[in-house]
């Protein structure tokens, strides 16, 4: 845990600092449980009281809650970023789908470009070991681990952009496109010619920021990211002609 002694007049005050950093830099995450009390006083170095000063203060600013016979967790601070209603409304509209792939291909693009320049080498082993599973998975496997690492390899690179309020914003768009508001990602992995071209799209990601390329990384996520959207555009155009191809059909047998 990423939790170290701290030094201040008022101890309360310092162990809020640093959990709100933790916070803030992504690295605790929402619904995550802290350490229990005994643990993350002696980690800390602070008393017990100071740090249950601390955390009722984090508690009443609404980063934390405490669940009886559970433990403290990071709250879901995520889940105001997009009121129910409009979810509901972008889950309804294809107009939101493409326009959500254009505002990723912008936002990923510039997160790729920033990670190649500024990430550290261990963010870059983070974003590598994360495509070597996705190299290990086999071809016919799980469509859902598939896309499980698909959005952990994603959610890497805007980690190692470090920038906080591109972190928090897109991991809030990434939770729409785990509840399916967007499209149904697995769908994608379970088609083999798809999933071949996905994987080599992501080794070239992959490469471009093991090389310090931050033209190329850019390159690499947009070519990645318009080729989920044509992806896209095609499945909706075979949908609707296999409805009219199936009105034709009962046409048919019923003359």
């Amino acid at each position: 845990m990423p939790f170290r002694p701290v030094d201040s007049e008022k101890l309360a005050d310092a162990v809020v600092l640093q959990i709100e950093q933790l916070i803030l830099r992504g690295i605790l995450r929402p619904g995550e449980r802290l350490p229990a009390e005994r643990e993350l006083s002696e980690r800390m170095g602070v008393s017990r009281p100071s740090l249950r000063e601390a955390l009722a203060n984090l508690q009443e600013s609404g980063l934390v809650t405490a669940k009886p016979g559970a433990g403290v967790f990071v709250a879901d601070v995520l889940g105001s970023a997009f009121s129910p209603a409009l979810t509901r409304l972008f889950s309804r509209h294809d107009d939101a789908v493409f326009d959500y792939m254009s505002f990723r291909r912008d936002m990923e693009g510039l997160a790729a470009e920033r990670a190649a320049r500024l990430a550290s080498d261990t963010d870059l082993k983070v974003v590598a070991s994360i495509f070597e599973k996705m190299q290990a998975m086999r071809p016919n496997g799980d469509a859902e681990e598939d896309a499980r690492l698909d959005a952990q390899f994603h959610m890497a690179i805007i980690e190692a952009s470090h920038n906080v309020v591109m972190l928090h914003m897109m991991r809030s768009m990434y939770q729409l496109l785990r509840e399916g508001v967007f499209y149904n990602r697995q769908v994608m992995f379970r088609q083999r010619t798809s999933r071949g071209a996905l994987l080599e799209q992501h080794g070239q990601i992959n490469a471009a920021l093991q090389n310090r390329d931050p033209e190329g990384a850019r390159a690499a996520v947009e070519a990645h990211l318009d080729y989920v959207e044509r992806s896209l555009r095609d499945r909706r155009r075979a949908d609707r002609n296999e409805i009219v191809a199936q009105q034709r059909l009962d046409h048919v047998q019923g003359s």
